[in-house]
Parts: C-alpha cells; structure tokens; sequence
C-alpha cells in the first residue's frame, strides 16, 4: 500500500468514526447533574473523584465533601482541599472500621456524616459533593439506604454526586447515571512496598 493510499484510508475510518462520535453527542441534549458511582477493589476511587472535584473547581463550581471514613489520618486531599473558598471539607469518621473496633461509635459517626450530607444535597450552591467511603456505611449496616435514595432523587437537578467504595448497595446502583469498576490488577503492598503519603493518603 503506499502512502497516500494508507493516507486516504486513515482519513476515511477518521471521518466515520467522527460521525458516530457527532451523532452520539447531538442525542445527548439533557442537561442536569449526574450521580457517580466509583467502586472496585483497586486503588484510585478517591483519587478520580478529588481529580473530578478539581476540573468543577476550575470552572467556579462550588463543592462539598463529606469523608465517611478516614478521620484517623490527615489525607493530602484535605490537606489541599480545606482552605479553597470554594469547597466546604467535612472528615466525619474515626477509621475504618476494622480500626476502630467500635460498632456503637462507628454507627454514631456515620449517623452524624449523613445528616451533614443531607444538608448538602438539599443545598443548591454545590455544584458537585464527594462522599467518600459512604458505600462502606451501608455494607456493615451503619445507615439505612432508603432516606439516602430519596435524598438524591430530591437534590437541586444542577447538583452531582460522587460516591465511592469498594462495593455499592445494589439501590445506589439502580438509580446512578455512571459506574466506575476500578479493578485491582496489581498493588505495590503486595510486592512489600509501604503505604506512604501522596500515594495512599
């Protein structure tokens, strides 16, 4: 094949894939917020969800987060997130739960994380809120998933939602517009590399 045939065939496939792509685009005309799960066993759900908090924070939005879990230690998201003038930072938990080993405050932890989360959804100044770690809450039976679904079906329709988890409750999943999977393929901690900051946290 020489090359203006190679040429002529690349600029023809790019020219079909471009009128999938256009017509997929000009189906889409619905404007709102959407809800996001981020789920999987692999590392980079919080990640992806801080990375999307970002992009909304370079357009002026404003966001909210509520961590559900990792109140045992100081995380570079915070750390970054704390002071911004457009993001209201919550760290409602004590640890996870095989840290903290205590049913009776771990229930009163997530009790306390939801009702600041709910504030949020029914608050229209934020663009987009993060709760992180709140799959986790409904696994071990901490809150109920119901007051939780109707709150999202109530939230301002500008209004998005990021939550992220190992698992999700299969309710959340009937309702979100988009679900990640991040799957574990391979983990530094198994090659006997140290959890560290930047990285983990």
């Amino acid at each position: 094949m020489s090359d203006k045939d190679s040429d002529e065939k690349h600029l023809y496939k790019m020219q079909k894939k471009k009128a999938i792509i256009d017509a997929r685009i000009a189906k889409a005309t619905e404007e709102r917020g959407v809800l996001i799960l981020m789920k999987g066993n692999g590392k980079g759900k919080s990640s992806s969800a801080f990375g999307t908090m970002a992009r909304s924070l370079g357009h002026g939005q404003r966001a909210g987060v509520v961590q559900f879990s990792k109140g045992w230690l100081e995380t570079g998201e915070h750390l970054f997130f704390k002071d911004h003038p457009m993001v209201d930072f919550h760290v409602m938990g004590h640890g996870f739960t095989w840290e903290t080993q205590d049913k009776t405050q771990d229930i009163a932890a997530a009790e306390s994380a939801w009702e600041v989360a709910k504030a949020m959804l029914a608050d229209d100044q934020y663009n987009i809120l993060i709760f992180d770690e709140m799959s986790y809450m409904f696994k071990y039976g901490y809150l109920d998933v119901s007051p939780v679904i109707t709150a999202l079906a109530n939230r301002p329709t500008h209004q998005s939602v990021i939550i992220t988890g190992r698992t999700m409750h299969r309710e959340l999943g009937e309702v979100a517009d988009t679900i990640s999977k991040i799957e574990d393929v391979e983990h530094a901690f198994r090659k006997g590399v140290k959890a560290q900051p930047g990285i983990e946290w």
